[in-house]
């Protein structure tokens, strides 16, 4: 059943959630918290109808966002505070949530003033990396490398950043589960059959990962973009200085929100303070082969020379 007989809470994004819809994907939490976030089932057809504009799947405004996905449900996403949902007539559940999940947690970020980006965040060493790039880069599968090795996931997909009061950059933890390709499941030696679809009859599976799920924000210390190349060989190579700004606006989750929501002076402020907190890298791998577990260790020599190159510097 998508209606829940009342709401539950939940846990994600370091924010409680109250729902009308299960999300077993979250954490539970007490429901005698107080919710950041409301998840609530209603109309919103007629709406919908007025502010639709043809052709358009995206309706946006300062602290209001709407869409629709067809066959499956219009989402409104107001003041970083509520969503309502009308789903449509014998819409998947799965796909219903995929959405509540990303897209409506990415616009209530921007909402909240959170910056989203767009991949897969581990700690190493006590510190977070966030590994972004474009849809089929291998970000997750790159993170569950880390992963086979003992290291912890903050997040997957969606990556929550926000600046503390004396402007360290930190990454909440979002939720315990990560997505990947079944050829990526084979390669990590993960039984497909353990696992469930993401979407009915996709080859894309989800994988709780509750025991290496990391419990408190952890401080941001390198993004690595991730990009596939016809080059057979990886590469990794610090990012330019003025290259960084557009790399973190390129990999925002939903950037095409910023805009039309009036947060570019918020957005340009906001990773102009983390960037000057943390290293970018651009990492380069071959198209095909699968290579995680080498760009996994190349990761970690990085940051262990990066780290030796502080120390000789004075800067820890």
């Amino acid at each position: 059943m998508i209606h829940t007989n009342e709401k539950a809470m939940y846990r994600a994004f370091g924010l409680n959630v109250s729902s009308e819809i299960s999300l077993p994907e979250l954490t539970a939490a007490n429901h005698k918290d107080q919710s950041d976030i409301t998840i609530e089932i209603d109309e919103l057809s007629r709406l919908w109808s007025i502010l639709a504009v043809p052709n358009e799947s995206f309706i946006i405004r300062e602290n209001f966002v709407m869409f629709e996905v067809p066959d499956t449900a219009i989402y409104a996403i107001k003041n970083g505070s509520k969503i309502t949902v009308e789903p449509k007539a014998g819409c998947d559940e799965d796909e219903l949530r995929l959405y509540l999940l990303g897209t409506c947690m990415g616009a209530i970020m921007m909402q909240r003033k959170i910056l989203p980006l767009h991949g897969s965040a581990v700690v190493i060493n006590g510190k977070a990396y966030a590994f972004v790039g474009e849809s089929g880069a291998g970000k997750s599968t790159l993170a569950s490398a880390f992963l086979s090795e003992d290291y912890q996931l903050l997040s997957d997909d969606v990556i929550p950043v926000t600046i503390s009061p004396d402007h360290i950059p930190y990454i909440t933890p979002a939720y315990p589960q990560q997505k990947l390709w079944l050829e990526s499941l084979n390669e990590l030696g993960l039984e497909s059959s353990r696992y469930r679809p993401v979407i009915h009859r996709a080859t894309k599976y989800a994988v709780p990962v509750p025991a290496q799920f990391a419990s408190e924000p952890i401080p941001l210390a390198g993004v690595f973009e991730l990009v596939k190349t016809e080059n057979e060989q990886i590469e990794l190579v610090p990012t330019p200085k003025l290259e960084r700004l557009l790399t973190l606006f390129r990999h925002t989750y939903r950037n095409f929100i910023i805009s039309p929501s009036g947060l570019m002076q918020w957005h340009f402020t906001t990773t102009a303070s983390i960037l000057r907190k943390i290293d970018v890298y651009r990492l380069s791998r071959p198209g095909t082969g699968f290579t995680a577990y080498e760009l996994a260790s190349l990761v970690i020599e990085t940051i262990e020379n990066e780290k030796l190159a502080h120390l000789s510097r004075g800067f820890i």
